[in-house]
């Protein structure tokens, strides 16, 4: 019973943990601000940090529950 929500959530968190990985990774390379008006190594740290835990979220719902 509890196996559909799970899955479902396990797979929201990994495709926005990946998509957010991507996106602010790729802003970094490029050298673009990740937030506008944000200090640009906190906003990327904190977008790859974030990101980081949604995809192990997502990844340990889909595994593990």
């Amino acid at each position: 019973m509890e196996s559909a929500p799970a899955g479902f959530a396990g797979t929201v968190f990994t495709l926005f943990g990946g998509a957010l990985l991507l996106w602010a990774g790729a802003r970094v390379v490029l050298g673009a601000p990740v937030v506008e008006g944000a200090s640009p190594r906190a906003a990327a740290a904190l977008s790859l940090f974030f990101g980081a835990g949604s995809l192990a979220t997502g990844l340990w719902l889909l595994l593990c529950v």
